[in-house]
């Protein structure tokens, strides 16, 4: 597993919008499954994971690419925030349909993992929350921009797979 430094501000970024991130996602996801070349798994200073989910409405495997912050414990965590929409995004709507991924599939750098995906609450996302928009304040904005409380995502139990 990849470490991160305890530190794990991120560099400058222009953020695109709502429309143009599923298709960044796609081509950063294609980029990615070419090539462990450092400079493709890690943008703006943030490292990133591969996630594969199925479908809760079709069964289909789904994959997005997804910056990722990693916590006190060393485990892997992406937010769902998809900019402040309004709405969860599709990838983290599949990881709530615990029936159709008890599991989910996931690829970094080096690896492929099979892993729980626990959405976080309480106390322990509260603490997570508060360590990660240290690192990352942009998240404090995104938050700002909806209702909906965004999603915290921690990839538990990794257990390499090969594929």
């Amino acid at each position: 597993m990849s470490e991160q430094p305890a530190d794990q501000k991120n560099e400058a970024f222009d953020e695109p919008s709502r429309d143009e991130i599923p298709g960044i996602s796609r081509q950063h996801t294609a980029w990615l499954e070419t090539t462990d070349e450092e400079s493709a798994w890690i943008i703006a200073g943030m490292d990133h994971v591969i996630l594969h989910t199925v479908g809760r409405r079709s069964g289909n495997e789904h994959k997005v690419t997804l910056p990722f912050w990693m916590d006190p414990e060393g485990r892997r965590v992406v937010v769902g925030s998809f900019a402040g929409a309004p709405s969860h995004p599709a990838w983290c709507l599949n990881l709530l349909d615990h029936e159709a991924n008890p599991k989910v599939k996931i690829r970094v750098r080096g690896g492929f993992y099979e892993c729980d995906a626990q959405v976080l609450d309480g106390d322990e996302r509260v603490r997570i929350w508060a360590l990660l928009t240290a690192d990352r304040e942009y998240y404090l904005d995104y938050q700002s921009r909806t209702d909906r409380e965004l999603p915290l995502v921690r990839f538990d139990d990794l257990a390499a797979i090969d594929v």
